[in-house]
């Protein structure tokens, strides 16, 4: 009989490494998406992931009489060098291929080819995972840990790398710590090679040093050093770039324009063209750099823009920008004379280029006297600071940009929740207003009508009796000449206290001379709609009978306001599960033993159920989460990290576990899983709430708290059913590998859909429901398992 081979230091490195380049791609693969294709296809870099690297332990088992025990730290060498060659080949195949996210709706579109073409990198990630698991099986658990550490590490890495590097470049750095993996592995076969193996090691070193070479030497001028195209369209060469863990800004060339406003009324007469630079943001969200050198006389075309109207009704006050931008609504508030602007911006870069970069252009708008610019995200800011403020501005920010975290969440917003605009009315003053401008379609401005329900079902939490009178609603009228149905912008002012009818008179006689249309008021409407809309008595019928779009109120429960198409999710879910079926669960259970897979359903069960169980929980605790931790690197670094470290010293403590005692010791730990989940999701929403407030290195701690207990029982679940697996069967490994793996790809999926429908905590719900699912099974199993050997 044949002795396993055991693993060495080197090979710990080797694994510990290829999990770090590995996590390192899969985050960046959702950033480069976030630009090529739409900030709501970024999460599937997730599902990607882990298709290619299921697909490369189905190759592990379908072709077994290469993968052998013999072979092991020679298919390792070959792998992960690989894995690193392919990183840099993919990433740059996907620039060059213009996918147009216009077009994915079906399986039969781009998006298969997106998804096949960044899947090849962890596909051989994948098969050097798996033959490191699979065939040093008297190191399973110490191997796993060393994975999750890896993994851990990684999702920390990335942010400093695309801070460093940029975006696509990053990858080259993914590449060079598989190159070191490779290395690790290949210095182990060295060690254990004989005579005869050392000339093959030796040949193999200068295959992969050519393959790294030349794959650099091809891809340093090619479109791996920038983006090719973005949104389905070919990229301008920008004035400035910057990448980071948030996002990727792009500068156009400066040019003399027409001054910039996003509902300029049409009265205004531009004199001089302005100097301004267009700041683009993921290829699609945009804010504007005006030219600023202090005189205000030359931005007087603001008081024109309908986002500013608040601002006729707040005199000498302080103001809160949230999002700000190139700077333009602190520029507004300037214009108006307000006492003092505090503009917070989440994304460092944009802070950077607007009060740095092009300070000079801008006025450096940081260092007036009246402005102070804050880099945090607005909710976690206005929970901390018990401040208060005569006008509250949020004009048409959308977080378009996933984040690094966000592939994970969606990036959906949570500034448009009810409990987001609970707090910022608790942050007004007596008489202070929030303004939110949002796009107005016509003929049905579905959106405002949303923005209406939102503020009338938010009034009605915080105990404000008659919405009506706590709201005012101004759209820009069509032009001379446009199309009855060309879009405009309104603006939605709510008020604590109800509006004065010298406030109404105010805004009225400023509509009627700038040409905007009165949507609604306390006392009159142009559209009956509105009225319903801001009626506490109509408005949960006419959201229940509208048939033009979800008009229900997001909650931070749901933070959907942005709602994805469900035709888009049942695409993206049909894509995901064809190609699963077809290439991991239909291949590897036509090679399985029937006799075997009949003796073992409930082990089938047990990694099914696990690998859903674990992505369904992962990705709902991090929506949850980002809302404690405020900025998305936060939410990346302390959620991934604290999961997969925990996860990692889980799967280490199984190790002394024999099969002597494994159902009872499996029984214990699984109830021990259940009831931490279980009690963590009962906490997780009050603490989010309790804890909003406090100082970041408080938050992070609340956060590990709310982790790494599940985390650590999550870590222990799949090495001991393997061990069991093992133990009944060792060629069933590759089967649950499988099931495992492919439940896992489709859950990623599964968990934004429930999530949208039905709500974070339903994620999270179903999540403990499959490990519930599982420990039934393992338990079930093992005491088989006991039976047969006793």
């Amino acid at each position: 009989m044949n002795t396993p081979p055991i693993a060495t230091v080197y090979d710990y490195a080797g694994v510990f490494l290829v999990a770090l380049a590995t996590l390192m791609l899969e985050i960046l693969v959702t950033r480069i998406f976030s630009v090529t294709l739409w900030y709501h296809l970024a999460f599937v870099a997730v599902s990607i992931a882990m298709f290619g690297m299921t697909l490369g332990a189905v190759l592990v088992y379908l072709c077994s009489r290469w993968f052998t025990p013999a072979r092991v730290r020679l298919n390792l060498t070959v792998s992960s060098a690989l894995f690193g060659v392919a990183a840099v080949w993919a990433v740059d195949a996907h620039l060059r291929l213009a996918v147009d996210p216009a077009l994915i709706t079906s399986p039969l579109t781009q998006l298969s080819v997106a998804y096949g073409v960044i899947a090849v990198p962890f596909v051989f990630s994948g098969i050097a995972i798996s033959v490191a698991l699979v065939q040093f099986p008297g190191q399973t658990s110490r191997l796993y840990a060393a994975d999750l550490a890896g993994a851990a590490l990684g999702c920390i890495l990335l942010i400093l790398v695309l801070d460093l590097v940029g975006g696509p470049r990053a990858v080259e750095v993914v590449a060079v710590v598989a190159g070191l993996a490779s290395l690790a592995f290949l210095y182990g076969l060295y060690g254990a090679a004989d005579r005869r193996q050392v000339g093959r090691s030796v040949g193999l070193t200068c295959l992969i040093l050519i393959a790294f070479v030349a794959t650099f030497r091809l891809t340093l001028d090619r479109s791996v050093r920038e983006l090719g195209y973005e949104k389905g369209g070919r990229r301008l060469k920008p004035y400035y770039e910057k990448w980071n863990s948030y996002s990727r800004i792009a500068v156009a060339f400066p040019k003399q324009e027409p001054p910039f406003g996003w509902g300029l009324s049409d009265t205004y007469r531009p004199t001089d063209a302005l100097n301004q630079l267009r700041l683009n943001i993921d290829g699609s969200a945009e804010t504007v750099l005006t030219r600023f050198d202090g005189n205000l006389d030359a931005v007087q075309y603001l008081k024109y823009d309908i986002t500013n109207i608040a601002h006729y009704l707040t005199k000498a006050g302080r103001v809160f920008v949230i999002g700000a931008g190139g700077g333009r609504d602190v520029l507004s508030a300037l214009v108006f004379d307000q006492r003092a602007v505090v503009a917070v911006e989440m994304n460092r870069a944009i802070i950077e280029a607007v009060n740095d970069v092009f300070g000079d252009l801008t006025g450096h708008l940081d260092r007036h006297a009246k402005v102070r610019f804050v880099n945090d995200e607005a909710r976690s800011y206005l929970a901390r600071s018990r401040d208060r403020f005569d006008l509250i501005q949020i004009s048409l920010i959308d977080t378009w940009a996933a984040t690094a975290a966000g592939a994970f969440v969606l990036s959906e917003n949570t500034l448009y929740t009810t409990d987001a605009w609970k707090l910022f009315l608790d942050r007004l003053t007596p008489e202070g207003i929030l303004s939110v401008s949002r796009w107005h379609g016509r003929p049905v401005p579905a959106e405002m009508y949303k923005v209406t329900a939102l503020a009338t079902n938010s009034l009605r939490g915080s105990g404000i009796p008659n919405p009506r009178q706590h709201l005012i609603v101004v759209a820009t009228g069509l032009r001379a000449g446009e199309a009855a149905d060309a879009p405009g912008v309104a603006t939605l002012l709510m008020k604590r206290t109800p509006f004065t009818e010298a406030e109404v008179t105010t805004i009225e006689n400023l509509a009627e001379k700038m040409h905007f249309d009165v949507m609604l008021t306390p006392r009159a409407a142009a559209d009956r709609a509105f009225v319903s809309l801001a009626d506490e008595r109509a408005i949960d019928e006419f959201v229940a009978t509208f048939t033009n779009g979800d008009l229900s109120s997001p909650t931070d429960d749901r933070p959907f306001f942005f709602k994805m198409d469900a035709r888009l999710l049942n695409g993206l879910f049909r894509v995901v599960g064809s190609l699963t079926l077809a290439f991991i669960v239909v291949p590897v259970f036509l090679k399985a033993e029937p006799r075997v897979l009949g003796d073992n359903v409930g082990l089938s069960v047990a990694f099914a159920a696990m690998g859903l169980g674990f992505m369904l929980v992962e990705i709902a605790q991090m929506q949850r989460l980002i809302l404690l931790l405020g900025h998305p690197a936060f939410s990346l670094s302390v959620v991934l990290f604290g999961l997969l470290i925990a996860s990692g010293l889980g799967s280490f403590a199984t190790e002394r576990l024999t099969l002597a005692g494994l159902s009872s010791a499996a029984q214990t730990r699984m109830l021990a899983l259940i009831g931490i989940l279980t009690i963590i999701g009962l906490v997780t929403p009050a603490a989010t709430r309790a804890f909003q407030g406090f100082v970041t290195p408080l938050r992070i701690g609340v956060a590990l708290l709310l982790l790494m207990p599940a985390g650590f029982f999550m870590g222990m679940a799949f090495p001991i059913a393997m061990k069991i697996g093992l133990a009944r069967q060792p060629s069933l490994t590759p089967w649950l590998w499988g099931i495992n793996g492919a439940t896992s790809v489709t859950a990623s999926v599964l968990a934004v859909m429930i999530s949208s429908a039905w709500g974070i905590s339903a994620a999270w719900w179903s999540g403990v429901g499959c490990y519930v699912l599982a420990a039934v099974a393992i338990v079930a199993s093992a005491r088989q398992l006991e039976r047969h050997t006793v």
